[in-house]
């Protein structure tokens, strides 16, 4: 009987975790999804919040950095950032429905 208990307890400690990834993957995505529009948006970079934003977003995409060269500063921005949402998107999304099992 106590290993029904013990296993009810893991696997709310598995969803709690769960739970702090899908936030952490959701402030990531967002980060970056922000970081997109302040660029298409032409938001003014020597706006400290602007700068800070732009900054996190850069260093949470620099391996997807160069994966498409189109023309543009803002279409190379939008097309590899969304990428790089996208991906975080969807590994957050995985391990999240790993832990919850």
């Amino acid at each position: 009987m106590e290993r029904s208990g013990a296993g009810r307890v893991a696997r709310r400690g598995l969803w709690g975790i769960a739970r702090i990834v899908g936030l952490i993957t959701a402030l990531v995505v967002g980060l970056i999804l922000i970081g997109i529009l302040l660029t298409l948006l032409e938001a003014n970079k020597d706006n400290q919040i602007v700068e800070w934003l732009l900054d996190g977003g850069k260093f949470l995409v620099e391996p997807f950095d160069n994966v498409f060269k189109p023309d543009g500063a803002k279409a190379k921005v939008g097309v590899n950032w969304g990428l790089a949402a996208v991906i975080y998107a969807i590994v957050g999304g995985l391990i999240v429905r790993l832990l919850r099992r």
